[in-house]
Formats: structure tokens, sequence, C-alpha cells
């Protein structure tokens, strides 16, 4: 027996306990329209008795009523569907739902609403119920309401903080988001007292906010270019140092604050962070062995269970019964024989009328047929198709229950196992794969089937029967009465004695979608429909309703097995009858004068919305009225609703009885009908807190999370049940504990067929003690529901196992969550009340997503209202938070066969980005709440002051371990100039000191043909070439014209505005010639001189160009319309085009009196958005070139193919450079990004290698292919480079890479004599602490690392720690310094700013060697000495670049690199095509490009955020979907992330979608 009345005190009355004359009359009034005043007046009048202080309240309570007015017209327009679902309908529910959302009306939830691109927005048309398949552009509704809700706004607020948002909205001429983002957030021109508009809220919160410490953007355009340009755009002048403090007002073109819209709504989004219901975080971990997760601490003040240890409850007795059968199979045989005329199966039209009614008689008949076709017709006498105990899959539709009581009854007369399943509507149907996993693991190859149904399956063009996605090869049979053979007359069936033997398998789906056998012994199955009549009282004769699916479950259970075994009468009502005419069953049981009923509770509902048709309507002959699903908690308003209503039509209180059902244990209890007139039982009124811990307590405090729970009866006859915990071994709850309800009985299935292992766990469960102890031998099973065991053994649900939502060790049912939601008055919003609600594991715990489908009528700012309003009633009631809550269009949430939402399927939609939302809201910093606290920097650290303690020096040693540094080769030193010009005449080098022009010079005398350039075009044809005579007299004209034209001085700096090719070239020559400063700068792109001519033109004013050498096409672009709309077209220094030059000779070749003297200067855009411009003396321009020739080994007989920008770094220095001085050919192709070449090869020739290789390509000749990037290398992209032309001869020896920065050129480049480059794996989380640790290949958390290059000779490389200064050990991450004779001079600047030339370009260590003086590159690195040789015999030490340290992101005090960041979100859906990342006010910034259709645009949103939680353990705060080539690229290939960022902060991005993570 259950505990005393001591050990738990939680029972009470419901409060929905209303006498049934007031509940009637109250639901009357819920369904009649009244105005608002007669509302007020009724529902005082209504419930004053019961709730006394009512009056005092009216006021605060009469908002809803417009809403509820509403929401019963919707239920008599839709009354087959309902405008929610009522199975989770609770009056007292919706009224606290309403109260926990009073409590946060005042504090106005600010939440920024997310940007929405008009053509993102899904098509729905209101006058219909179904959206279309995809997602078309169309134009959003409500414009013109919106306009002018926009004039007002801009009325009322021209001088407030919403002014600039409307000016940025109408001054957009580019940005069609900008119209959208405001639609979404305006008032309505009609007041609405319920909702708060979100534009007024964002009113609010501006007129408060300022945002501190704002970055300014370093690029001054609008628009960003196309990826294919190339185009590197203007960043701000003054924004060289690192660190660099900048202004706080951002200003876009024209004029408008940057700070107008989306940076409000970031700081919306921080406003409403500020305020996170989260614990208190502990210390961050200070060990990388520590634990990442943060542990939770137990609270003091969870409730635990205080009861005794639960005793096994017995069911009553199964009384034994004379005239029982003794199988199932011979009680047909004996009705058939016996009472053959009498009705056995009644079927429905699709308009409720009866279609047919099938004997007893005929039943049998049939079933003979059929038993003795499947024996002997099927094959031949010596090889039959089926054998006694084969499994036979029953494909028969809802909607023909005949054909299925006739094939489920052949199969058993002839002792094969029929195995009902669901018929397949299409190949790709939800579960269909599931189904196939299910008849696989069962063995069955053979489906019966009706011709009806035969002829509606997908077919092949050939007719045959399509091959189901999963399904093993199957054979149809028809089992209709014509292709039935009559049985001889010596053949009888074969009825045994009930035994152990598999009568029939039942299918079942489990939580993680996976469907499963439940195979039920002849001995269940007789057992079980004993037990049924005994509980139930069955008597012959009787009239059964049954709307359930006889297939499976409650409907198969009574409505065909217990039935027949008792001669019942089953009138059946499908599911399709039930949508056409939902009172069609309360109509059959008027009619037959049903003695049962066999319903859900959405029949209640249903019957409940169309009772006003059928007044005459009486129930007085239902002694038992069964509801299927009353073990779910919220079946006891519907049952509460329906007896309200029909208790005037002869329906008795005592005769609704709950059950609760498994598939494994079948029925494990029921309430057996109460006398006439018996009190009803008590209920349990629980508190969810509690629940949530798994202990029963009352509630007492909070009303509004309560549970009001009915009771299921007593257990089967013959059962014993017992109560253990869910997770771990099966031992016994407590009596106040919520457990699983554990079942021993010969009423329940035996296994899951097919899967021994998983059966052990299910099916043979022996309970333990607290002690761990077994309490005995015998074996129970599991039936997945949770619940506990009240007074007198009644047995009280409240949930199952497959809807428990473990979060943070608290434990959630999803119906509860589903229930909270339809209370937040769904009825503009949910459609048809459809939401589905499912967990996902993130970051080491269960996170809570909730997908709903949206009305098509639904404005978006509904939808937001309703979504922002679901986060708060659960967070009030349910204390927990929401990680994701999505709307989907209508009706594309996968289905199950009855209409129901397929949740696993709705899951694996959601994880695999194929739900397709059309809104989504992300609150990952709410309910996200084991990430350990952010690690603090010590304080005292500065790179100015050097701390206390630094490591002890000794030797080569620091810190006990050898000082990171690398040394290349050394450079020879020709001292005698004759043998300088005696090897110019044979492979002339330039030896230091040395210059260009000399070199060029020289060549042109001693060899005039060789050819020095090929210029290729895209084709790969040659379309131009110059050899050094040729290259010679070009620039000697260049020359000329400058000395008579451009009125110059010796060192002025001039701009070479060319396109790639042999023109530049002879102009960089001809500058030098006539002793002036070269400055190459790319040319604006003539399709976006908007965004490219403010970069030519910024460069001019910085470098103080005093003359610009072009084309003439160039030169007209310069002085267009189009430019002038741009710049200043009229202040340009002089112009000079080099088409048309007249063939004149300088009168003399300047000739620089020192090789410090300045050559050019090499002006680009960093990755950080930065303009800088270096300057290259001819000294360090002379060693560069002499370095690269002996370290690539470079003869006059090479040639070298370019595909690299010509306009800065180590692109222009191989175009313009190496070629003049080791005199070997060129071979320059139209320029790109090194890592965009290699990308367009793997995937444009990924498939035409073959055909390469037949027309004879060859790549055996290549020594050295190198990629040229100031980045970490792309491991995974040059090993797939690799892997695909490694059949074209293409050595994967030969392709390496190259590593360089702005203070040095060339650091790194891969030799032909040095060993192959290395890979070594690096722990991700040390990196984030500033430390590098090697782990394994495939380790977690694991990053490969490629070596850049071999160290380039005369170059000498050491690690420095960037805040010390001081050299670091051996495998430590520091800042790579590089010590090098052609190292950049400085930085050239207008505003002379000595200190950064100073700290860049001549700093020096804080301790071991004071006296060098080192260039800071700006990247982080390390050095690690391998086990190879390099050419000198010594052991190679390989440098790896890990990233830059202007770029790294810091972030809870750790240090992220972007591109791990931006690998990880490239990885997360295959319609990413680039990402890019970035911070704002510490909010990480993930850009995405989506490369598939806009619909797709939403479902990124989760998969992104998901990804940096799960590798990078940091919660996304804003995702921003653009178009593919929206992520500026700078002409080496880099990222500009912080263009990026200003363009997205001054919205300019006209993004596809925007979300702001919550």
């Amino acid at each position: 027996m259950f505990a005393s009345q001591a050990d738990v005190c939680f029972w009470g009355l419901s409060l929905s306990g209303l006498c049934p004359a007031s509940a009637t009359t109250l639901w009357q009034w819920w369904e009649c329209d009244i105005t608002q005043k007669g509302y007020e007046k009724k529902r005082a009048k209504l419930l004053a008795s019961y709730i006394p202080h009512l009056p005092s309240k009216t006021n605060s309570s009469s908002a809803p009523g417009p809403s509820t007015s509403s929401a019963s017209r919707h239920h008599r327009a839709h009354r087959s569907g309902g405008a929610r679902d009522e199975r989770y309908r609770s009056d007292i529910h919706t009224e606290a739902v309403q109260a926990a959302l009073a409590k946060h009306k005042e504090e106005k939830m600010a939440l920024p609403m997310p940007t929405k691109r008009r053509s993102a927005f899904v098509q729905s048309p209101i006058d219909t119920c179904t959206p279309p398949d995809t997602s078309s552009a169309s134009e959003d509704e409500g414009s013109l309401r919106r306009k002018a809700a926009l004039s007002a706004v801009l009325a009322q607020s021209l001088q407030s903080p919403d002014y600039w948002i409307n000016r940025s909205v109408q001054s957009s001429s580019t940005s069609s988001s900008a119209s959208s983002t405001l639609s979404h957030g305006e008032p309505k021109t009609q007041p609405q007292p319920q909702l708060q508009p979100a534009a007024s809220v964002l009113a609010d919160v501006l007129a408060h906010t300022r945002i501190e410490n704002s970055v300014p953007p370093d690029v001054t355009t609008s628009t960003p270019q196309e990826r294919g340009s190339r185009v590197d755009l203007p960043p701000a002048v003054r924004g060289m140092s690192r660190g660099q403090s900048r202004s706080s007002m951002l200003d876009t073109a024209d004029g408008v604050p940057v700070n107008s819209r989306v940076s409000t709504k970031i700081q919306q989004l921080l406003n409403t962070l500020k305020r996170p219901k989260r614990p208190p975080l502990s210390e961050f971990f200070l060990d990388d062995s520590e634990e990442i997760v943060e542990v939770p601490q137990p609270d003091p003040n969870t409730p635990k269970p205080e009861g005794r240890q639960i005793i096994p409850v017995k069911g009553e007795p199964l009384g034994v019964v004379s005239n029982w059968p003794p199988a199932l199979q011979a009680a047909l045989a004996r009705w058939g024989a016996t009472q053959a005329k009498s009705p056995a199966l009644t079927a429905l039209d699709i308009t409720g009328k009866p279609l047919y009614t099938l004997t007893y008689g005929k039943l049998w008949s049939r079933s003979l047929k059929l038993a003795y076709t499947l024996l002997n017709k099927l094959g031949t006498k010596t090889e039959p198709v089926l054998q006694p105990g084969d499994r036979v899959a029953l494909v028969y539709p809802n909607s023909d229950p005949g054909m299925f009581w006739v094939a489920f009854y052949g199969c058993l007369l002839a002792e094969v196992i029929p195995v009902p399943i669901e018929v397949p509507l299409s190949r790709q149907d939800a579960g269909s794969q599931q189904i196939g996993f299910l008849l696989g693991s069962c063995g069955v190859s053979l489906a019966l089937t009706s011709e009806v149904c035969l002829k509606g399956l997908p077919k092949t063009p050939n007719g045959e029967i399509i091959q189901f996605k999963g399904w093993p090869r199957m054979k149809w049979v028809v089992t209709d009465t014509k292709y039935l053979t009559k049985p001889s007359k010596d053949w009888q069936p074969h009825i045994p004695t009930a035994n152990t033997d598999t009568a029939y398998i039942e299918y079942k789906a489990s939580k993680e979608g996976t469907v499963m056998g439940v195979a039920v012994s002849k001995i269940s199955m007789l057992t079980h429909c004993q037990a049924l009549t005994q509980a139930c009282n069955y008597c012959e004769g009787e009239t059964l309703v049954n709307v359930l699916d006889c297939k499976k479950d409650m409907g198969l259970w009574h409505g065909v097995l217990t039935s027949v075994m008792n001669r019942i009468h089953t009138i059946t009502v499908p599911y399709a009858v039930m949508k056409a005419c939902p009172m069609s069953w309360v109509q059959r049981v008027h009619i037959h004068k049903a003695r049962v009923a066999l319903v859900k509770c959405r029949d209640l509902h249903w019957a409940m919305m169309a009772h006003k048709d059928q007044r005459d309507t009486n129930l007085s002959s239902i002694r038992m009225l069964i509801v299927a699903d009353g073990a779910n908690p919220w079946s006891v308003s519907s049952c509460d609703a329906f007896l309200n209503v029909f208790q005037s039509h002869g329906l008795k209180p005592e005769v609704i009885c709950p059950c609760a059902t498994s598939p494994e244990a079948l029925t494990v209890a029921i309430r057996r009908p109460g006398a006439r007139g018996a009190p009803l039982p008590a209920r349990a009124i629980l508190s969810m807190g509690g629940l949530s811990h798994g202990v029963i307590r009352v509630n007492t405090e909070d009303k509004n999370s309560a549970l009001t729970v009915q009771d299921v009866g007593h257990i089967m006859p013959g059962a014993l049940m017992c109560i253990v915990k869910p997770d771990g071994p099966p031992q016994l709850c407590k009596t106040d504990e919520i457990g699983e309800i554990v079942i021993n009985s010969r009423a329940g299935g035996t296994m899951y067929y097919g899967l021994p292992g998983v059966t052990k766990n299910t099916f043979e469960v022996i309970p333990v003690n607290q002690a761990g102890t077994p309490i005995g031998e015998i074996t129970f099973t599991r039936t997945g529901l949770l619940g506990f065991v009240g007074p007198v053994s009644l047995v009280f649900v409240v949930g199952k196992i497959e809807g428990l939502l473990m979060v943070s060790g608290r434990r959630h049912n999803a119906d509860d969550l589903v229930a909270t939601a339809l209370a937040v008055e769904p009825v503009k919003t949910v459609y048809r009340g459809r939401i589905a609600v499912f967990s996902v594991t993130v970051f080491y715990d269960e996170r809570i997503v909730i997908v709903a489908e949206q009305r098509p009528d639904a404005s978006e700012e509904d939808s937001f209202q309703w979504m922002s309003r679901v986060l708060q009633a659960i967070d009030s009631i349910h204390q927990v938070g929401l990680y994701c809550l999505a709307l989907v269009p209508a009706n594309t949430l996968p289905k199950t066969p009855l209409g129901g939402i397929h949740i696993c399927e709705t899951k694996q939609n959601f994880l695999e980005g194929n739900l397709h939302p059309c809104n989504i809201l992300m609150c990952p910093h709410t309910c996200v709440t084991n990430l350990p606290k952010p690690r603090q920097k010590q304080p005292g650290r500065s790179p100015k002051t050097i701390p206390t303690g630094l490591p002890m020096l000794v030797g080569n040693l620091v810190a006990g371990k050898r000082i990171a540094q690398a040394t290349g080769r050394e450079l020879g030193v020709v001292e005698d100039q004759d043998l300088i010009r005696k090897f110019l005449t044979v492979a002339p080098i330039c030896l230091q000191p040395g210059f260009l022009s000399e070199a060029l010079q020289w060549r042109a005398q001693t060899d005039p043909d060789h050819v020095l350039y090929v210029l290729l075009n895209a084709k790969g044809v040659a379309v131009c070439t110059a050899t050094c005579a040729q290259l010679h007299k070009r620039a000697e004209k260049i020359t000329a014209t400058l000395m008579e034209r451009g009125g110059l001085n010796t060192g002025d700096n001039v701009v070479l505005l060319y396109p790639p090719g042999i023109d530049l070239i002879a102009a960089f020559y001809g500058c030098l010639y006539a002793g002036v400063i070269p400055v190459t700068v790319r040319p604006p792109h003539p399709q976006n001189l908007a965004a490219t001519l403010p970069t030519v033109r910024m460069i001019i004013d910085v470098s103080k160009a005093a003359c610009i050498l072009t084309t003439q096409p160039l030169m007209r672009i310069l002085r267009s319309r189009e430019a002038a709309a741009s710049v200043n077209v009229k202040t340009w220094p002089t112009i000079i085009d080099t088409d048309d030059l007249p063939r004149k000779r300088p009168p003399h070749i300047y000739k620089p009196p020192t090789a410090e003297m300045l050559a050019y200067l090499d002006f680009s855009v960093s990755t950080t958005g930065m303009l800088t411009g270096v300057k290259m003396s001819h000294a360090a321009v002379s060693t560069l070139c002499r370095s690269i020739k002996l370290q690539c080994e470079l003869y006059s007989s090479r040639q070298i193919a370019i595909c690299l920008d010509p306009y800065c770094g180590l692109g222009f220095v191989l175009w313009c450079l190496s070629s003049e001085c080791v005199f070997a050919r060129c071979l320059c192709e139209t320029p790109s990004a090194p890592y965009s070449v290699m990308e367009l090869c793997t995937k444009g020739l990924g498939t035409q290698t073959e055909m390469l290789k037949a027309r004879g390509l060859n790549l055996s000749c290549v020594r050295s292919c190198v990629v040229i990037a100031e980045e970490r290398p792309r491991l995974a992209l040059t090993q797939s480079f690799s892997k695909l032309f490694k059949d074209l001869g293409l050595s994967p020896r030969a392709v390496s890479t190259a590593f360089g920065s702005r203070v040095n050129l060339a650091i790194c480049l891969q030799g032909t004599a040095g060993p192959d480059p290395s890979t070594v794996y690096v722990d991700m989380k040390s990196l984030r602490h500033d430390r590098v640790r090697l782990v394994e290949r495939g380790a977690p958390q694991s990053l490969p690392l490629m070596e850049s290059g071999t160290i380039l000779p005369g170059v000498r490389v050491i690690i420095v720690n960037p805040e010390t200064r001081g050299p670091l050990g051996d495998s430590h991450l520091g800042e790579i310094w590089v010590n090098s004779p052609h190292s950049a001079s400085g930085y050239y600047t207008i505003y002379g700013e000595e200190s950064l030339q100073a700290d860049h370009f001549n700093t020096r260590l804080s301790f071991g060697e004071p006296h060098t003086l080192w260039a800071r590159t700006g990247y982080l690195g390390f050095i690690k000495r391998t086990e190879l040789l390099d050419a000198s015999g010594d052991r190679h030490d390989a440098l790896f670049v890990v990233g830059s340290l202007d770029e790294t992101l810091e972030l809870r005090g750790l240090r992220y690199h972007p591109i791990d960041i931006e690998t990880s979100v490239s990885r997360a859906h295959r319609s990413i095509a680039e990402s890019a990342v970035f911070t704002w006010t510490n909010l990480l910034v993930v850009v995405a490009e989506l490369s598939g259709s806009e619909q797709e645009a939403l479902d990124l949103v989760p998969l992104v955020t998901n990804v940096v939680l799960e590798e990078h353990h940091l919660i996304v705060g804003v995702v921003v979907i653009v178009d593919p080539g929206v992520i500026p690229i700078n002409s080496r290939g880099e990222k500009q992330r912080m263009h990026l960022r200003d363009s997205f902060l001054a919205d300019q991005l006209d993004p596809i979608y925007v979300a702001y993570n919550m």
C-alpha cells in the first residue's frame, strides 16, 4: 500500500471543481459574442462566489477581453481544425501565464527585433491555410500603414535618437533592409493597449542610452564591392598604431551617424543582457587540465524526497472465467460459428454515415480464406513463400478497418506474425526510413494491402511500387476477397492454446526517432484481453465506438482484440471522418446507444466545438468513456470542459475513465467506472518547481507554477507495479518522489524483436533498494511513464520519458512547456496550436528548443511579440531558459500519419539546417549557464613597464628552455665591383651596394633580346612580351616625359595607376630613372567607382603625390562625372597618360647617391582595414631580391609563373623586381588572391584532372609552388590542392606557403633545397591562454598548423612576449620579431609619428640582446626545433604563424583567432560560402555568406550559434546572413574584418537577416 498521510500531504481539490451548472453556463458564455461591458459583468457574476476579491481586479483583468472574443470567433470559423491544440487547454494555467506576464509588463522588455530583407519574407496569403512550398520575394504587407506611421514618428521625434534611425532609413538607397528593419518596430496607427509597440520600446531605450567607446570605421565607403573585383577599400588615414585610441563618433558618407540603427539594436541587446537570471559564476579555471564546463554546485534549498521507500503495488487478482477461450483465434471461431450474423465491425464513410458492417461470420470466413491463401497459394507446395512464424507487414489505411481486421486475424490463423505499419505517402515520407529499420530488424519481406491502397502507393514510371527509403525489398500481396481462395473442406487452421510464441509485433518510435517492434506473445495477448475485460467489465453484445487508430495501442487492444473476445460490436470512426464531421463519434454513441467510447482529448475538444449543431444528442447510454491519452497531465482540462458541456446531454461524471498505456507494458492502469453519485477522486495540485527536481510537493506559494494532475485509476488485474529512478540503476523511489513506472505482468510485451541488447535494459529490469540489493528475482518492464502512487493505490502520471528534458540537472516535461506556450494568446501567431518542443545537446547540457507553425496572416511584429512573451512566461513559470524559439510557415513541419507533429524529424531538420523558419529567436546568453567565469588579466602588465620576476636568461636558455629563435642562411658579400659587372653579364644578381636601375641598364646592354616578361590573358594566351631592351627603352620614354611635363623634383612621389601589365613595370623603372619615388596603386573598378575610387584618392593624398602616371581609359575615368560623384576631380595632381609617348631619351639617368635612399613606397590596406605605407630603400630591395634568388635557386633559364597582385607586398617584388635581378622569365597572369586561385583550381578542376592528363598536361617540372599571403597557412586547402594535382605530376613537396608582413615583405619562402614543411597539432585551449601545447593528431580541440616556409637568407627571427618584450622559450607562443637587412625603413606618414616607426621598426628586447634592433611583425607564432636537417646539416627550426595580433579577439579574458571561429562556422552548413567574425562592445558578431536560397537564411542562425559554442565556448551575440561576395577581401585574398564591421554598423551590408541572440 501507499504511504500514510503523514508521509505525503499534497492532496486537495482542484481549483477547476466548479459545479456542473455553473460550469455549463460558463462554457456557454465563452462561446457567445458579447461586448466588453457584458464580458466584465458576466465574469464577475459567475466567479464572485468562488473568487470573492475578483471585483477589485476587474479593471486590471479587462485587457485580454478583445483577444478572448477574437479567439472564440476564430474557433467558430475553423471548427474542423481549431486555433490551438486543446489537449493542453487549461483556463487555470492560462490565467497563471497571464499573471506571470503581467509581472514583466512594467519592465518593458526591449528585445531588439531581427532585421529581415523583404525578399526573405515568406509570402503567406491570409485567405489560405497552406502556404507555398518555397519562400517567394514579395512586398512586405502593410507598407502604406508603415509609411504613415513613419511620417508620424518623424514629426514627433525630430530631435530624438529615433530621428537618426528614421533619417538613416530615408537616406539609404542601397539597402532594402532599412525599411524592413524599421517596419518591425514602428507603432501601428491604431493604439493597442495590450502590446507594447517595438518602436516605442526602442525609443525608450534610446532616450537614456549612450554608446561608450564606439570605434570609428576605418573605411569611408558606403557600398561593398563585388568579390571578384578584389578592391582595397579605403580606411581612415590615422590608424596605423596597435591599440590606438579612436574617436567616438561614426559618420557615413551621407552624414548619417553610424549609431543609428544597428548599433542601437546592439545596445538594446547589451541592456537586455545586463539583467540575466543566471547564478553567480565561480572563478575561472587556471590550468588547461581543468574541466571547461562549470560544475553546478548543489543548491541547499533544492527540495529532496523525505518519504520512506515505496512498496510494490499489487493489482487485483485476474479472475478465472470458465467460458474464456484458450486462444483469441478460438474466440473468433466460436463467434463465427455460433453468432455468424452478429455485427463485429461498422465502418463509416467520409461523411460519417455507415459504409458497411462486417459480421462475425464474414470476419471468420474471410480470415480463413486469407490464412489458406497465405499458406498454400503464394508459392509451391515444396517451396511456400510463408512459413509459420514469418513476419508480414500490414499496410492498410485507417479509413478501411475491415480489410485490416481480416488481414490481422488471417495472419493469426495462418500462424504468421502481423506487423501493422502506416501507409507510406512518399519515398521521403517522415519516418519512412525508421519504418524501414523496423521491417529490416523484423525480417519482413512480404506486405499485405488492399487493392485501393496499392493503387494509391507511389510508383515508378514502369508502374512498380517504388523502393521506399530504408526499406528492404518487399513483395506486395492484395487481400481483397476476390483475390482470396476458398479453403478446401479438409483444411482447418491450427489453433493451439496460447503460448509464449510471438502473436504480433507493434511498432514504437523512441525519443531518438528509431522505430522498434514490440513483440507480444500469444499468451500475453490473451491475458491482456482478459485483464481489459475484467477492468472494463466488458459484456457480450455491447457496442463500442472507437475513434483511435485500430492498428496500434488502445485502438488495437480494445477495438480489435478485446472486442472480438467479448463479441462486441465496434463502430470505427477514422481520423478523416473526424476532420470532416467532428460530432460523428458522438452521433454514433447516440444512435447506437453505445456503452463504451474510446477517444482522445482532441476528440473531446472537436465534439465541444460542434455540439451546438446537435442539441438532441443523448450520451446517457455511455457507461465508460475511455480517454486514451489521459496520462497526459493536461488532459484533466479537456475532460472537465467536455463534462461541463455534455452533462446536460446525459453524460455522467463517473463514466470518464482516463488510462495510462505503454507500447512495452500495454495497458498500465485504467480508472474503473464509478458508482452513480459517488464522489470523484481527488486531484493533486503539485508544484512545478518540485516536479523539476523529481519530488512531489503541494503547491502553496506561487499558484502560477502549479500543475493539477488527475489519477488514471488502478493498475491492471494480475499486475505488480513499482516506481524506480528513471536514470541509473533501477532503484526504488521514495513515496514522495517521481520516478518511472515499471510493471510485472503476463499481459505485457516480451521483447524488442530482433534487438536483444535493448530488450534486456527494458523488459528484464529488477528493481533494487537503496543499498543496491535486488528486491527479488521477478523482472519488470519499463513503461516510459513518469509518475507516482497516491492514496488507495491510485496511479498518477506526470509525463513520459520521451518528453523529458533534463536541463542543468532539472526535469522539465515537453507537454508542460507546450501548454505554457499555448496559453500566451497564440491565436494571432500559432497555426492550429501546432508546437513542437524538444531538446538538443549543446555545450555539455540539454537546451530547450520550441518550434511552432506561424499563421499565414501573422505579422512580423505579432510573431516577435509572441516569442518574447513566451520567453517571459516559461522563465517565470518553469524557471528555465529557452535556447531557441522558431516559427515556421504553416503546414511545413513533418507530420505523423495521424496529422501530429513528428518531433524526431523536426529535431533532425533543426540540427541539419532543413527547418526553414520564417522567424527565429536565439537566447544562448540566458540559458547557457555552465560557462566558467572570464579570465581576469593580471594587473601591472604593460608594454612600457618591465614586470618584476622576469625569467632568468642563461646563455641561450630562458626559463630552462632554448630561446625561440631561428636564422636563415648567410648572404655572401662580393666586394669587387668589377666582379659584379662580370657576373651581371652572365647571371646578373643585384649585390649590395647596387640599384635596380643599373641592373636593367646592364641587361639591356649585355642581352637585349632576353625575354623578361610574358603577359597571359584569361585563356592562357600570350598577349604581350617584353625583352630587356624593350623594357629599358619604354622606361626611358616615360622618364623623358616626366622630366618634360611633370615639373618634378628629385624625390617627389609619383602614383602609378595601371592595370596589371608591362606598362606598370615600365612606369616603375621610368620613375627610378627620373629620380622620383614610384607609388603603385590599384586602379578603381569602372563598375564600382563609389567604393573603389576613394581608396585611390586617399593614397594620392596621403603620399602627397605630385603626379599620376596612367593610361588614357583610366584618365578619362578619373575625370568623369561618375568619379565626381565620389571625389573632387578638380584637385587631382598632374595626370600623364603613357599610352602614346614620343621616342625621346632622357638627358641623363638618375643614380642615387647612397643605397639608403628611398626606392619606392608600398601602400596597402591591412586585414584590420588600416591603410599603411612603408618605405623601401634601394639597399633593402637589392638584398631582398638577392635573398629570394638564393633561396629559390633562380637563374636565367628559370621561368616563374606569377598569379599575384602586382601593387604591394611580395607580389609587387616578384612582378617588378625579381625578373631584373635574377634574369628569369616571368609569366604574368591576370592576378587574384593566391588562396582564391587554389580554391578555384580545387573546386573548378576537381573533376577534370583526367581530361587535363589526356591533353598532356604535366606538372612534374614545377619545383616550387608557393602561396603568398600574410596569414596562417591554410593546411586543408594546400593538402587538397596537392592531392588533386598529384596525378598530373605535381610533387606534394613542391606546394608550400610564404610569410611576410608590413615591416618585412618576405620573411619565409620555401626553397628547393630545404627540408619539407612540417605540420604540428596544437591544443586550441592552450592557444587561447597564449600558450602552445602540442598534441597528437585527432586529439579533441586539436588545430593543425603548417610551417610557413623556410626562413630567407639573412633573416633572423625571435619569438617575444608582446607585453614584456622579453624573449620566449622554444614552443612558446609570442610575437614574431625579425632582424633583416631587407626590412622596410619605416612607415610613410604625413603626420610624422616617429613613435610608430620606432616601435615597429626599431625596437629592442627588454633583456637578452638589448643592442640588436628588431622589427615587430604584429603576428603571433612559435618556433619548434624539428628532427629534420637543413642544408648546413643542423636541426631545422620551423616557424609556425598562428595569426595576426591585431586580428585577435579578446573575449572572456582569452585570445581567439578569427580564422579558427570562421573555419568552424563554414563547416556548420553546406550553404555557408564564407564567413567572418569581429567584436563590437564585447559581443561576438558572425557574418556568414549564404550560397543557397534565402529560404535557408534563418536555418544558419542556430547552427552557427551551436558550433561556436561547442568548439570555442563562446556565445555569439549577433548573426548576420548576407549575400555571397559581401565580405570584403583585399588584394592578397585576406578578409578585411574591420571594414566589414564598420559597414555593418553603418547599415551598408544589405543583409538577408540579422539575428540578435538574447
